[in-house]
């Protein structure tokens, strides 16, 4: 193989592929990233059995071949070049290396076969649709950081992507719970979905999308089975990763409707004054006190270590007095995900999980689970 390409867009290529590979690899060929010349261009790919990426760029292929070599070596060597310079990738039978030339530098690298290479097959992929990327980021964006990083329910692993009749119309939901906060949001359904199995997409393969969206295009096409689901973005890279294998809990069951006490409270004061309060909480605990009266929200803390902090606001809320306990951690991670200038929060008693929305009727829902002050 001998193949020429802008460093740029080798570097751009190689910072897509090389993140899904682990530092630490039992399997050698997976520490690999495998590069292949043809009359395309130069094709990428890099996987570590569970996900698969693949991105094709536009190359100088003067000797079509292909072979495989360290992928987070070959992007540190390439990241340090020079900008704006060319970058030669040449394989040698006899030696079993793979040379690279930039200006005065040379590298020479150890590389295994191609055929050693693994691949993800994806299948027959029955149900396809296409998404806006900003859609698909929004839906990620808005639940990703309730999913669970407790391995025994591993189907909690991951992002929940079904669709759903509500009110007649056919939504496409994504939900993410850790069993202390449950974050939902919905979107119409792209033409194609209807029909579509429910599938849990990994931890993973979400973080994947979550950067390979933001440069992938405008549109997102996605094709699904009950095992897998294939990315393609505008940009030419693919993802393929398999889905967790397991049944996503009725979620519907805790999401409470009958709260009745209301609070709205501005959204920016109401964050900063939890992160002040929690300044002096305990790293066990991080409990922050809402103590709400007619028009009147007290935010406190109790620390036995370190003392006390209370702070006042002004709010809508004209129910029964109510003194309930979060984690402020939690309550700064979802105020954070909302986007009007309120928060409304939906109560019952200080023992009931918690509804948070911009505002009646918002597409994304949050549930928190409160903590006993």
């Amino acid at each position: 193989m001998r193949v020429t390409v802008e460093r740029a867009a080798l570097l751009r290529s190689l910072g897509h592929v090389h993140r899904v590979v682990e530092r630490r690899n039992t399997i050698p060929i997976l520490s690999n990233v495998l590069l292949r010349g043809s009359a395309d261009g130069l094709q990428l790919k890099a996987t570590d059995l569970d996900i698969e990426v693949t991105e094709t760029i536009a190359a100088d292929v003067a000797t079509a071949g292909a072979t495989t070599v360290p992928a987070h070596v070959i992007y540190d060597i390439v990241r340090k070049l020079p900008d704006g310079s060319q970058v030669s990738l040449e394989t040698s039978e006899e030696t079993g290396q793979m040379t690279i030339r930039s200006g005065r530098s040379r590298f020479a690298l150890g590389a295994l076969p191609e055929a050693d290479f693994p691949d993800l097959a994806a299948g027959e992929l029955p149900h396809s649709f296409s998404i806006a990327s900003l859609d698909l980021k929004r839906l990620i964006d808005k639940t990703q950081f309730a999913i669970s990083t407790e391995e025994t329910r591993y189907y909690l692993n991951g992002i929940y992507l079904h669709t759903i009749e509500v009110d007649g119309a056919l939504k496409l939901r994504a939900v993410a719970t850790d069993g202390h906060r449950l974050a939902r949001v919905e979107m119409e359904a792209p033409e194609g979905s209807r029909g579509m199995p429910g599938i849990i997409v990994p931890r993973k393969a979400v973080a994947e999308i979550q950067k390979l969206v933001d440069d992938g295009g405008d549109s997102v096409s996605i094709e699904i089975s009950p095992a897998k689901i294939r990315l393609s973005f505008e940009s030419g890279v693919m993802l393929i990763s398999k889905l967790i294998d397991g049944t996503f809990p009725d979620y519907q069951r805790v999401i409470p409707t009958g709260n009745d006490k209301r609070l709205t409270v501005e959204r920016d004061a109401f964050a900063r004054a939890v992160d002040r309060v929690s300044t002096i909480s305990s790293e066990r605990g991080r409990a922050v006190k809402l103590a709400m009266t007619d028009g009147r929200l007290a935010l406190s803390v109790n620390n036995p270590d370190s003392g006390s902090a209370t702070e006042e606001l002004d709010v809508d809320y004209e129910a029964a007095g109510l003194d309930i306990g979060f984690n402020a951690r939690y309550l700064l991670d979802i105020t954070g995900q909302l986007e009007g200038d309120t928060a409304l929060f939906k109560l019952a008693d200080p023992g009931s999980p918690t509804v948070i929305q911009d505002r009646e009727g918002a597409p994304a829902l949050y549930v928190l689970m409160p903590m006993r002050v």
